[in-house]
């Protein structure tokens, strides 16, 4: 039995996708070449201004959508940048991505998001994967070493967030100011020895962290000691472990999920907060001011890091490197935000 063809009585052909449309039809509607049509949009100060205004609308009329990708072909462009951050779970990169993003918008680039997961190796493998199809990397709070991010930056476009390397555009919240700041408010309530929780081993931040509240410390008077490295989480059991072994009076951790951890650690244990021992942490991220007590952290302007992160990186794209113009090198002020986390200093016998 001769079976039925699709379409007639033996059922319906599926309907096709409808073809996007393409160069070659907007350039066989305006009756010009599909180079005309391409410079249109990517060089139009080579096509003559009613010519162009003319192909655009017939582009717009049919629907024809650029391809960033084959616009890159003549101009080198893709209009796309990747952000690479070290954790995308800690809320401290949620504002620094949305104010990237935003000026990436603003610029006309498409923005991409990659979660390097505290490991240079990754961020590495995502540079190099990335690298086709993107004009340049913003790289936050990057784990790289310095020769890697030179390397990088030679054969890419770069721009740092929460770094700083001579030579390359940066932007940075005042990690110095700000942690004079958290020394001078623990030395006012009588605190004379602290402790750094120290961060992930490759983290710049927290070199730098380390060096002001040490030099802070020695300039009015009191005892500062590193402990760790820790991982960068709430799961903070044993840097606070480790701060009450120490010792101290007031612990300071290299970022606000660490000090939370430090905080459910030391309720566990019976320690109270701030009677028996201060905690301060650096970040200011949503949920510090929810935790038991609210915490005492130094808060920077993140928004206005990831938009001028971008800022850099576009600068970069968009000139040629000169004496005359040094690199994009921006550092923003900060704050300490003071919440029930520090107090007086614990009187004779310190914490149990």
């Amino acid at each position: 039995m001769t079976q039925p063809e699709p379409g007639r009585s033996g059922g319906a052909v599926p309907a096709r996708p409808p073809r996007a449309v393409t160069i070659h039809d907007v350039a066989r509607e305006a009756g010009v070449a599909a180079s005309t049509v391409s410079r249109a949009f990517t060089n139009p100060q080579r096509v003559n201004t009613r010519t162009r205004e003319y192909v655009l609308g017939v582009a717009e009329r049919l629907g024809y959508r650029p391809n960033p990708h084959a616009r890159a072909l003549p101009t080198g462009r893709t209009r796309t940048i990747a952000l690479l951050v070290p954790d995308i779970t800690n809320p401290h990169f949620f504002n620094l991505i949305r104010g990237a993003e935003r000026q990436a918008s603003t610029a006309g680039y498409t923005l991409v998001l990659g979660d390097t997961e505290e490991s240079p190796e990754r961020e590495l493998r995502h540079i190099e994967r990335l690298a086709p199809a993107v004009d340049g990397f913003l790289l936050a709070s990057s784990r790289l070493s310095d020769e890697q991010i030179r390397e990088v930056s030679g054969r890419h476009p770069v721009s740092l967030a929460n770094r700083e390397l001579e030579g390359i555009p940066s932007v940075v919240a005042n990690q110095y100011d700000g942690s004079r700041q958290i020394i001078e408010h623990l030395a006012s309530l009588g605190h004379r020895s602290v402790a750094y929780l120290s961060g992930p081993r490759h983290s710049w931040m927290g070199q730098w962290r380390w060096r002001a509240l040490a030099d802070a410390a020695r300039q009015i008077g009191l005892t500062a000691a590193r402990l760790g490295p820790f991982p960068p989480y709430v799961t903070g059991g044993a840097a606070a472990d480790a701060g009450l072994g120490h010792g101290a009076t007031a612990l300071i951790a290299h970022n606000d999920l660490l000090a939370i951890g430090v905080l459910r650690r030391l309720a566990e244990r019976g320690v109270a907060v701030p009677d028996d021992i201060s905690v301060v942490g650096y970040d200011d991220i949503f949920g510090a001011d929810f935790c038991s007590p609210p915490l005492t952290t130094l808060a920077g302007p993140l928004e206005n890091a990831g938009r001028t992160v971008v800022d850099g990186l576009l600068e970069k794209l968009d000139r040629v490197p000169s004496r005359d113009h040094p690199p994009y090198r921006v550092r923003l002020p900060t704050h300490l935000v003071i919440r029930g986390s520090s107090g007086p200093t614990p009187r004779a016998g310190g914490p149990p």
